[in-house]
């Protein structure tokens, strides 16, 4: 059977129950309300993963065309649900999953990752910072979080585990391997947070925000990128340090762990040439998207975010470091850029239907009978948006449920929207932190063994609380000072 029957069930009769048994309610249109029945059961599928999430977002695609929800005529409906691919947003996160293709195969990840373990790892601590540095540090290219935290670092970070005898199977992770799994994995949420090409999920966010405040807050990548910085670092250095005390590793020095890093690159050999490219590429890219051609040499050498993606990869072909075998052979570009499109495409219709502001007055009357004032109301919102996420194993999904209908009503109720925006912005990945399902990263790292469940769910609660009171705590002084409230 090529879907999972139980949650292909639950999303179908989800769908038809919204659709037929539960009253249109006052204030909402038939179609808006249509619509959303085809959106719960999208979600619903995607989290109850009944196909790959590529797969539904074709089914709902194809839904939204034939039932006609979002227009009069059938080909203005198909128009409406391929809308979406035109996504500048959806491109740029697409296009930097294939770039993300040279870190490993040039193995420049691999050798970042070593070189700071070379330079910080006479102590364990100075391991996980070397850790937590080198995924910040290839984090602007590697949308993909679960490649970056799962198949990068973390292959790196089991090879240290080993070499100092700390191994899940024989009941040695104590000796370091616990500490280094969870440095690893909470590493993850932080970079995710600290640019918009750091996860798959963010260009969403950035689309959401955009949506409801008619495009008078465009998150640009230096924008995002520069608000971020500050409370990320913050939360970087804070990070290791709290681990630290809560599963403090019984080997604390690891005088031959440079010893070891020094052996790894050994094997790497000298840079090579596409390496170097690779190096340049990346370099590059971050110096556009940073915008700093353009303020030495004026505008005309500003360019779209997206653009400057797409000139890196351009490069890479050219200079043979990626083929368009490699690119094809990406699937999670093709598949990211398929399922954030419907995602998208039904977000921006259910708003221009006016479900969103329909369900937003709802949650509005209810926040604004607690009598709670703006900040008040602000944090009640970002915590119940954030700790929902343990009823979702997606962020995409969790996103795409909630953020729109949470961020509306926490500027009608007086909220400063772009201050509102960051913080739930921020949020969106910092709730990766609580579960082993959180996100794709989770599995992957929980799934070597170092840490029993109970510890995880303990770790990750406690690093949602630190990450999120460092991050508004910084975030509200240095936004202050960039004048965004």
């Amino acid at each position: 059977m090529p879907f999972k029957p139980i949650p292909a069930l639950i999303a179908v009769l989800c769908t038809l129950i919204i659709w037929f048994v539960i009253p249109v309610p006052a204030g909402v249109t038939p179609d808006a309300w249509h619509l959303l029945a085809l959106f719960i059961g999208t979600i619903a599928a995607i989290i109850g993963k009944a196909l790959p999430i590529g797969a539904i977002a074709i089914i709902a695609m194809t839904l939204v065309a034939i039932t006609g929800v979002t227009a009069d005529t059938p080909k203005q409906a198909m128009n409406d649900a391929l809308s979406s691919l035109s996504s500048s947003l959806i491109w740029l996160i697409g296009i930097a999953i294939m770039i993300s293709r040279g870190l490993i195969k040039t193995g420049l990840g691999s050798r970042i990752a070593y070189n700071f373990i070379a330079i910080f790892g006479k102590k364990t601590i100075g391991i996980g910072y070397s850790l937590a540095l080198a995924e910040l540090l290839i984090s602007p290219i590697t949308p993909s979080n679960t490649a970056r935290g799962g198949a990068i670092i973390h292959p790196i970070m089991r090879s240290i585990a080993d070499s100092f005898g700390s191994r899940a199977e024989d009941g040695t992770q104590n000796r370091i391997g616990k500490y280094l799994a969870l440095v690893n994995y909470h590493s993850n949420p932080i970079t995710s947070a600290m640019f918009i090409t750091a996860t798959a999920p963010n260009p969403l966010v950035v689309d959401l925000i955009a949506d409801v405040t008619g495009a008078q807050i465009s998150l640009s990548w230096t924008t995002w990128a520069v608000a971020m910085f500050l409370p990320g670092m913050a939360c970087i250095l804070l990070m290791p340090i709290v681990l630290y005390v809560l599963v403090k590793p019984e080997l604390t020095e690891t005088p031959d762990a440079k010893t070891f890093a020094k052996e790894r690159l050994a094997k790497l050999g000298k840079v090579t040439k596409n390496e170097k490219i690779m190096l340049a590429v990346f370099t590059g890219m971050l110096l556009l998207w940073a915008d700093i051609p353009a303020m030495i040499f004026g505008d005309a050498l500003s360019f779209d975010a997206t653009a400057v993606a797409f000139l890196g990869l351009s490069a890479l072909i050219l200079t043979g470091v990626l083929t368009w075998d490699d690119i094809l052979k990406e699937k999670s570009a093709w598949d990211t850029i398929v399922w954030f499109a419907a995602l998208i495409m039904m977000a921006t219709y259910l708003s221009k239907l006016g479900l969103i502001s329909w369900f937003s007055g709802a949650i509005q009357s209810m926040v604004a009978q607690m009598g709670v004032g703006s900040i008040g109301a602000m944090a009640i919102l970002t915590l119940v948006y954030l700790y929902s996420h343990y009823f979702f194993a997606s962020t995409t999904a969790h996103i795409t449920a909630m953020f729109a209908a949470f961020y509306t009503v926490g500027i009608a109720l007086g909220a400063p929207p772009m201050l509102f925006a960051l913080i739930l912005a921020a949020s969106s990945s910092l709730m990766m932190t609580l579960t082993h399902y959180a996100t794709g990263t989770a599995p992957v790292i929980f799934g070597s063994g170092y840490a029993t469940l109970g510890e995880w769910w303990k770790v990750g609660f406690v690093m949602s609380v630190v990450n999120l009171g460092v991050w508004i705590a910084v975030g509200l002084v240095w936004w202050k000072v960039l004048g965004y409230y």
